[in-house]
This record gives C-alpha cells, sequence and structure tokens, in this order.
C-alpha cells in the first residue's frame, strides 16, 4: 500500500476491526473489508468489496471492482480478474413472504468454493452452490452455473467445458455429464 506524502492512506479503506489479514496482504484504495479473512501475500485492487464470512487464500490476487459475497471460500493462488461477481442466493427476493423486508432470518448462504491454483477471467459471474476446481480457468464472461471440473477450461453462458489442460478430452467429460 502506498500513499502520496502527506497522505494517510486508511482515509481510502473502509477495513472492519474484525477482518484478518495475513502477513504482506496489498491492499487498494476504495475497497470493503468486513468479517472477512485474507491469507498472506494476497494483493486486492480497487473497489473490491469482501464481504463476511468470506476467505481468501494465500497468494491470490483478487483483481479490481470485484464483489466476493459470505459464503465465498477461494483457496490458496487463485487468480479473480476484474468485476467478477460471486452470488449466495439461488433465489433473492426483497421482502418476506409478510411484505416486510428481509432481514438475514429470511435466507441461508449458499456457498461457492474456488480451489487452489484456479483462475477466473474478468467479468464472470459464479452462482452459488457450485466448486471451481483446482487449477480450472473459467473464461473471461463467463456464467458458472455448476461444478467445474479441476484442470478444465470453461467459458460461456452458461459456463461449459471446452477442454482439459492435462491433456483429458471433452468426450470424457460428456459422459460424466450424463
Amino acid at each position: 500500500m502506498s500513499a502520496k506524502q502527506g497522505e494517510a492512506p486508511e482515509q481510502y479503506l473502509c477495513i472492519a476491526p474484525d477482518v484478518r489479514l495475513g502477513e504482506g496482504v496489498k491492499l487498494s484504495k476504495f475497497i470493503n473489508l468486513y468479517g472477512c479473512s485474507i491469507g498472506a501475500n494476497t494483493k486486492v485492487g480497487a473497489f473490491v468489496e469482501i464481504q463476511k464470512n468470506a476467505s481468501v487464500g494465500r497468494n491470490c490476487k483478487i483483481s479490481s471492482h470485484t464483489f466476493i459475497c459470505e459464503g465465498v471460500q477461494i483457496e490458496d493462488n487463485v487468480f479473480v480478474g476484474h468485476s467478477v461477481t460471486f452470488i449466495n442466493d439461488s433465489y433473492p427476493r426483497a421482502t418476506a413472504g409478510d411484505g416486510q423486508l428481509q432481514t438475514e432470518a429470511d435466507w441461508k448462504v449458499e456457498t461457492t468454493r474456488v480451489a487452489k491454483g484456479a483462475s477466473i477471467g474478468s467479468g464472470s459471474t459464479i452462482l452459488s452452490k457450485v466448486v471451481i476446481g483446482e487449477n480450472a480457468l473459467v473464461g473471461a464472461g463467463s456464467v458458472v452455473t455448476k461444478d467445474v471440473p479441476p484442470n478444465s477450461v470453461v467459458a460461456g453462458n452458461p459456463a461449459k467445458v471446452l477442454r482439459f489442460l492435462d491433456g483429458q478430452k471433452k468426450a470424457e467429460q460428456k459422459k460424466e455429464d450424463k
């Protein structure tokens, strides 16, 4: 984190006292962090929000304008591109059955896990209740609606397996999808 001479960098940061930051974490300006944990040597870009009960592992890069909501677990060595959005509710509603605004008691957080070494391209949306497998690559602009196999390359809306990084064939994945 760097600041101009005479400028306090904290004036551009919103970090709640319950945030756990590992050693060597680099934070850009204009971020909002509360109730989360961020592992050692991770870099968080500008205009990122990370909510309570979310975790980011060590040696990750979270690019600018990304939203990581409650229930998201990002393991070590993960790259998250610009403007990636995670979702934690399959059926979001503003109001409860009685017409009153919903509170935390009116819904249950749905979790998402991004496994070690995965990369998520800019502009992607990751729906809840999915696992992005180890070393998987999600193409820019993808909408991930189901689990992404380890070592796979996925892209599109909805994201589909294009190939595997370790030489497996797409046909093998089609068998598993049935």
